[in-house]
């Protein structure tokens, strides 16, 4: 066994010691000044910075529609790129987006909103683009209220039995099903 071990590291030692060339002769200079420059910018993420991250439409009537920009300004040192903008529902459409932003300039967005429903509405815009967080999220509110000029809806009445009717109402005897008619 002492000399399997001593001949495993025999072989080792010869292994090691063969392929100690000179390695630094072997790395080409065009390398080492790409992976500098990939190095120094790695972690320089385009920096997005919004004029608002909510918009309050306040008190609008059922059925309206409205609409907002959101602004938003690159201030980092790369190229902004925004890939995607989605909302939460159909009722609240993302327009017009300016994809590539340069440093220092301004791209904008607008959301359409159709004021369905009833009492306090909050919907959510996720902005899909490079920077170092991947997202943004900003939202839209609204307090939709019934417009008191639209036409009422007459209330569903439930069928009344036919006075007249010769047909006999069927009523079920299987317990549980009290009160049912079966006709």
């Amino acid at each position: 066994m002492k000399k399997v071990i001593l001949g495993l590291s025999t072989l080792c030692m010869v292994a090691f010691t063969s392929c100690k060339e000179n390695a630094a002769s072997k790395i080409k200079s065009e390398n080492v000044a790409v992976a500098a420059e990939r190095d120094a910018n790695a972690g320089n993420f385009p920096v997005l910075e919004l004029d608002k991250t909510e918009h309050d439409f306040g008190k609008i009537m059922d059925g309206t529609p409205v609409e907002t920009v959101f602004k938003y300004t690159n201030v980092g040192n790369s190229m902004l790129v925004v890939s995607n903008i989605k909302s939460t529902c159909g009722c609240t459409v993302p327009s017009n987006y300016t994809k590539e932003v340069a440093p220092g300039e301004t791209g904008q967005f607008t959301v359409k909103f159709n004021g369905k429903g009833n009492g306090k509405v909050t919907k959510s815009l996720t902005m899909t683009t490079n920077t170092e967080k991947g997202t943004q999220i900003v939202k839209i509110t609204a307090l939709v209220e019934k417009d008191p000029n639209a036409p009422q809806k007459a209330p569903v009445k439930a069928a009344a039995a036919n006075p007249l009717s010769t047909t006999p109402v069927k009523t079920s005897t299987q317990p549980g099903h009290e009160g049912h008619n079966h006709n």
